[in-house]
């Protein structure tokens, strides 16, 4: 392809808006412009490495029997009645109408669409386990889109869907993925991790994130020193084993603590340690009942864990107006001593070995010390509620845990059979009887992972792509087009390389050579091959983009040393 036919147009300077490198080299390189927050067109050069991504995804997501359809984007918002998930999915959902006034949804996945055509074309166990998977553009109203391609409200996915009559076989399927997307990821030249994740609005249980290593991911993976456990800090359980301290009960009294409302100054104030103060936060569960969390004070509370427990769809902190309306105290100065019977009272597992420890009073700047659970409140369920912690031993018993920044780019999913009772996506078993279809759902982001190749892949100069998603193999770059000798080896050169079906892109602009030789660093193809004052003499220059290495090779031997970089690439 000739560089002047091309739409590449690169930018100089760093654009304002742009906070991490991948947003900023993308578009200073032309791979991609703004056209809304979280919104984007990709250009030319982007469009061939998303090419490359989806062929890499297309031909695991094959090898483990994977067949590719698509689905519409617009989806009927009956269909997401019947999982209630109109209802529960949240803001993000974006919601339209027709002319007719009929309600449709943007769509964010595809679990309905996709149990709905099974449903209605599979009714016997012969034709089960079944694999299919789709590419395709979806929506997701982010609150705060940022980060480029990282959080869009518009972006790429791959999508694929399992049915199956056992566990066993959804088992043996969900093995299959994790494989295909490790295999997927390397291929990608990524450096991954496959961590235990929550499955939020998705419904099942088992499930895993593919976490792409980068200091600018939002999530953080806990793993252990010693061992392969990882696992998002949502789920990572804690295992540590508590001791109680040996000390008489000390008896329960008020003490006054005027604006003191943190664990940080309560424990300052007080001169007590924070391990020895019970936090206590109100949370509203379902938008129907009340709960309050109580954990040492050197904790967080994990509000995943606190879902998961609780069995429920949604839980969110009560704000400040409905916990002073229930504790007649401001939040620094609840507790969970003599409160409502309609409040459900349950604490982390820690909680039960504090001894004479302090609380909120649930009277505005007072607190309570010689507190001791049981004794002065009732808990009703003592569990793992806290977010695990640097330093914690590792729960598979190899190590302790240490916490790196990820990027999710792969999520699967053992659905189970959430989505066809909802939906009543059955099939005939053996016997005749009816059963519901058991099923998988396995998503990567497509321009996500681009977007994480690049956070991965880069230096001061510009993207470094891996050869299995360059968008060119090759940068043909003569340094005087109007020379002819320059010009006609160059020629030659791109027909040759071509016709040994390498891509190059050859820079036949009448630019100087500084800018030409800063526009292929930017961009970042693997291999710069400069044709100069040797051209008579064919002889070229070879620069490998990774590692800046240089040399002179002959015309006559150029495809073969090409092909053996780009091999070992």
């Amino acid at each position: 392809m000739k560089q002047s036919k091309m739409f590449i147009p690169t930018l100089r300077d760093v654009p304002a808006d742009a906070e991490i490198k991948s947003h900023q080299l993308l578009l200073r390189a032309g791979y991609m412009r703004q056209n809304a927050a979280g919104i984007y067109s990709y250009l030319p050069l982007a469009k061939r490495v998303l090419q490359k991504v989806e062929q890499i995804i297309r031909e695991e997501m094959d090898a483990i029997g994977g067949a590719e359809l698509l689905m519409p984007t617009l989806q009927p918002a009956e269909l997401w009645y019947e999982t209630k998930r109109w209802f529960n999915f949240g803001p993000e959902l974006m919601r339209i109408k027709d002319r007719h006034a009929r309600d449709f949804a943007l769509g964010p996945t595809h679990e309905e669409v996709v149990t709905s055509l099974v449903r209605d074309e599979i009714n016997s166990y012969k034709k089960l386990p079944l694999i299919l998977y789709q590419i395709q553009t979806k929506f997701r109203d982010e609150a705060r889109p940022r980060f480029g391609l990282l959080r869009g409200r518009e972006f790429i996915m791959k999508d694929a869907y399992s049915f199956h009559t056992t566990k066993e076989s959804l088992d043996e399927v969900y093995q299959d993925m994790v494989t295909a997307y490790s295999n997927i990821f390397r291929r990608c030249g990524l450096n991954y991790r496959a961590v235990i994740a929550d499955s939020g609005a998705m419904g099942g249980k088992d499930t895993h994130e593919f976490m792409v290593l980068s200091d600018v991911g939002e999530d953080t993976i806990a793993f252990s020193d010693s061992s392969d456990f990882a696992a998002n800090i949502e789920m990572a359980p804690v295992v540590v084993n508590y001791e109680k301290p040996e000390e008489e009960l000390a008896p329960l009294e008020k003490v006054e603590t005027i604006d003191q409302k943190t664990i940080a100054e309560v424990s300052q104030f007080l001169n007590v340690p924070k391990e020895k103060c019970l936090k206590s936060l109100l949370f509203k569960v379902d938008d129907e009942k009340y709960v309050l969390v109580v954990v040492r004070g050197d904790h967080e509370v994990n509000d995943v864990k606190v879902k998961n427990l609780l069995e429920a769809k949604k839980v969110e902190l009560a704000t400040p107006e409905e916990t002073s309306e229930l504790f007649k105290a401001e939040i620094g100065s609840i507790g969970p001593i003599g409160i409502r019977n309609d409040i459900e009272i349950i604490a982390d597992v820690a909680v039960q070995y504090v001894v004479n420890g302090v609380c909120g009073a649930n009277e505005t700047n007072f607190h309570y010390i010689g507190v001791n659970p049981e004794r002065d409140f009732q808990v009703s369920q003592y569990a793992d509620l806290r977010f695990i912690q640097e330093g914690d031993p590792s729960p598979d018993g190899q190590g302790t845990i240490r916490f790196a920044k990820g990027i999710e780019v792969g999520h699967v999913f053992k659905l189970g059979t959430f989505y066809s009772e909802s939906m009543k996506a059955t099939y005939l078993d053996e016997n005749g009887k009816t059963q519901p279809m058991i099923m998988g759902c396995y998503g990567i982001g497509v321009s996500r992972t681009v977007a994480a190749i690049v956070e991965q892949h880069h230096d001061e100069h510009g993207i470094i792509w891996p050869a299995s998603v360059t968008p060119f193999d090759v940068h043909l770059i003569p340094i005087n087009i109007k020379t002819d000798a320059q010009k006609i080896l160059a020629d030659q050169i791109y027909e040759r390389l071509t016709n040994e079906s390498l891509s190059v892109l050859y820079d036949d602009r009448m630019e100087r050579p500084g800018v030409k030789f800063a526009d292929a660093d930017l961009l970042g193809f693997p291999i710069r091959i400069t044709v100069g004052k040797k051209a008579e003499e064919g002889i070229v220059e070879i620069k490998l983009r990774k590692s800046g290495e240089t040399f002179e090779v002959p015309v006559n031997d150029l495809v073969i040393k090409v092909k053996e970089i780009l091999k070992a690439y």
